[in-house]
């Protein structure tokens, strides 16, 4: 028995020592496991990253600018998107474009010059085939051609008579010498006005400018024209700083800015300095641009030192000090939040599209309002209409848009909890949860916007210009072009024919009368100078 004892004793033991054994391996393998989950969970994060810039380059370099998507999309994802599609239907529904004129040949404007060409039959094709009488004249048949001859340049002769006394050959007097904009220049108002239009309204550059003229047999060199764009930014900087104090005067300001590339005789290569863009509000339609040589915060900061109000702006770290002192409020873009959830849609779809919807509401309520002031415009005076549509804009928002927020937040709070923080979709809540109270302020007031869309569509003559010229020559060009923007944008907002509105402002200048300024922004020009609407394309 002892024998027997001695062997089951031994037998046991390997038996633990075996279970040890087991034991030990089955820890290993968890920690092995547990590890690889990690490393696969790891990986996966950053494959989900680098599938996110793949696609945000793809589409940056092949893709279509437009952030649309497949409202039938929605459908297919969980129910709270579904819930989402819903309670709100006409967030699904494809917007109708407006439709584009036929292709039919319309009639040719009745202000364009006429020039008759007549074409008649020879005496001989006059003669009756038949009793060769000569034929009557009884009508025509006249058509329209569309013509093009170059601009034309024409030098003005200005001749001063002089006269003097035959009697007592003195007291001789010459009459007032010509008014010019700029003082013993060559350029009249015409040449100047047509030089600022071509560059700073139809991005043209100045060397392509050299090259048209001298299509027509003048040669002005690229550093002339410079010179005189620059000179005329001068001429017209009192304008410039009224319509500066106007946009400052409003409640709300849409702003956002553009990189400008600029030349610097100390460095090899141009540095980069900021055009910003200022619209006002629906009182003070008027677009002005600020040149700063860098994007620091005191450029905004002392350009709007005299504004108080609301600022409608992107969440650029630059603007937190201006909130800080309590006299500007902010205003934040759904317009940039949205971006960030539509370049993650790609990667997480289920969680970009739900929170696609829900901002797919709110656009939703906001063309039901777009349609409500076209009503509201039909019936009311047009004095009344901003301030009719404006209260009923923030009533609607407050009944309609704040439980879509409401039910946003919760969302976006019980979906952070559920992702990885540096996923695209984390990163999108990330931006936009600690932003709430700044993206959720346009319920508050009606006269605000739910994006800052108007400011990025102002910025965009810029970037065209930018573009073309590449580059600006001076710090000096860079103000001059703030002013020139400036006056294209605020005109184009008033529908004024540019050139003729410069040429006569030059001409207006020219005369050095105590003028009232006031009278030359284009709302109020456009008044007395009715010929120069700015005709619309059909």
């Amino acid at each position: 028995m002892s024998t027997e004892a001695s062997t089951l004793s031994i037998d046991i033991d390997s038996l633990q020592v075996i279970i040890g054994q087991r034991d030990a391996t089955i820890d290993q393998q968890a920690a092995t496991i547990d590890e690889q989950s990690s490393t696969i969970s790891e990986l996966s994060g950053k494959l989900q990253k680098l599938e996110h810039h793949l696609q945000q380059l793809l589409r940056a370099r092949y893709g279509p600018r437009a952030e649309k998507f497949d409202a039938s999309q929605l459908a297919l994802f969980d129910a709270t998107v579904e819930q989402s599609a819903e309670k709100q239907p006409e967030a699904t529904v494809v917007k109708e474009h407006r439709r584009r004129g036929g292709g039919g040949r319309g009639e040719l404007p009745a202000h364009l010059e006429r020039r008759t060409v007549e074409y008649d039959l020879s005496p001989e094709e006059k003669l009756c085939p038949c009793c060769q009488q000569e034929r009557q004249r009884i009508g025509a048949e006249i058509s329209e051609q569309l013509d093009y001859e170059p601009a034309v340049i024409y030098v003005l002769r200005h001749v001063r008579h002089k006269y003097a006394c035959r009697q007592c050959q003195e007291h001789m007097q010459v009459a007032p010498p010509a008014l010019k904009p700029i003082k013993k220049g060559l350029p009249g108002s015409g040449l100047l006005s047509a030089i600022v239009v071509s560059k700073y309204n139809d991005h043209l550059p100045l060397y392509r400018l050299e090259d048209v003229f001298a299509r027509s047999g003048v040669e002005l060199s690229r550093s002339t024209l410079c010179r005189w764009a620059l000179e005329t930014a001068e001429i017209l900087r009192p304008l410039y700083d009224l319509m500066v104090r106007e946009v400052l005067a409003s409640k709300v300001i849409h702003t956002d800015d553009t990189p400008m590339p600029v030349q610097d005789k100390e460095l090899e290569k141009t540095r980069t300095a900021r055009l910003w863009v200022y619209a006002g509000d629906w009182r003070h339609r008027l677009t002005v641009y600020d040149y700063t040589t860098s994007r620091k915060r005191d450029g905004p900061a002392e350009f709007l030192k005299n504004f108080g109000g609301y600022l409608q702006a992107d969440a650029y770290g630059g603007y937190d000090g201006i909130y800080a002192g309590g006299k500007i409020t902010q205003v934040l873009c759904w317009a940039h939040a949205r971006r960030k959830f539509f370049e993650a849609r790609t990667v997480q779809p289920q969680e970009a599209h739900a929170a696609l919807a829900f901002i797919a509401r709110l656009y939703a309520v906001e063309d039901e309002l777009n349609k409500l002031r076209y009503a509201i415009s039909e019936t009311s005076d047009l004095v009344q209409v901003p301030r009719k549509w404006h209260r009923q804009r923030r009533r609607l928002r407050q009944k309609e848009s704040l439980p879509i927020l409401r039910e946003f937040h919760e969302w976006l709070e019980a979906t952070q909890r559920s992702v990885l923080p540096k996923s695209p979709v984390g990163q999108a809540i990330g931006y936009v949860l600690p932003r709430w109270e700044g993206l959720t302020r346009y319920c508050t007031d009606g006269i605000l916007s739910i994006d800052n869309n108007l400011s990025e569509r102002m910025i965009r003559p810029c970037t065209i210009g930018r573009k073309n010229f590449l580059f600006f020559g001076s710090d000096r060009g860079g103000h001059a072009a703030a002013v020139l923007y400036s006056i294209m944008a605020s005109a184009k907002a008033r529908e004024v024919e540019p050139f003729l509105y410069v040429r006569d402002l030059l001409e207006t200048f020219a005369r050095e009368d105590e003028t009232d300024l006031d009278q030359l922004l284009p709302d109020a020009w456009i008044c007395t100078h009715p010929e120069a609407r700015r005709k619309r394309p059909r």
